[in-house]
């Protein structure tokens, strides 16, 4: 004789989220990180894009931040569709964004190379916690999409390190602070 067990009910801990609110906060922070990127390849293009001896960067730089506003887009409707929301911050993700493309293509080809390898190290990283995440919870065509981006970003992480993102001035530090900015940004905008 077998006993019918009673459907586990799901307990909410101080400090857990249910897996509705965590997807929640995966499309708000993803949607923060994709504006944030469309943001610095576009700094990257306002330096490199006038300079006719750049045209071979700007025009990966442009292939790139496609990628992103690709990927933006479709944050944007994910947030309608799944009763998410945008971060408050997200006037200091477009600022910080530009900024940081600005600043390190004023410092060079390299360095603007080394900034997209250390955010997209990061980014590699996050989705693919995500998608683990989202199959746990049955959501095989979000994990999907999300492992497509993964999928985009490793391949700009690639080509950066393929054209001397590790040989730029001071690579070890400024890696290293924008490592750390990419995560405390991840951390802020998955509540705010």
């Amino acid at each position: 004789m077998t006993t019918a067990h009673p459907a586990r009910k799901i307990i909410k801990r101080p400090g857990s989220r249910r897996p509705n609110d965590d997807v929640k906060a995966m499309i708000r922070v993803d949607h923060a990180g994709e504006y944030g990127a469309v943001q610095i390849y576009r700094g990257q293009r306002a330096i490199f894009g006038r300079l006719a001896h750049k045209a071979r960067i700007a025009a990966q730089l442009t292939h790139m931040e496609a990628d992103e506003q690709h990927h933006l887009e479709a944050f944007d409707r994910l947030i309608f569709a799944r009763d998410s929301r945008p971060t408050a911050l997200a006037p200091l993700c477009n600022m910080a964004g530009f900024l940081l493309g600005a600043g390190t293509a004023l410092m060079g080809e390299k360095a603007a190379h080394a900034c997209t390898e250390a955010v997209e190290s990061v980014i590699e990283g996050h989705y693919g916690e995500q998608v683990e995440r989202l199959k746990l919870y049955g959501e095989s065509e979000l994990a999907e999409q999300f492992a497509t981006f993964q999928a985009e970003e490793t391949a700009h992480k690639e080509l950066a390190i393929d054209e001397g993102a590790q040989q730029a001035v001071g690579y070890p530090l400024l890696s290293a602070l924008i490592k750390t900015g990419c995560k405390i940004a991840i951390a802020v905008t998955s509540k705010v």
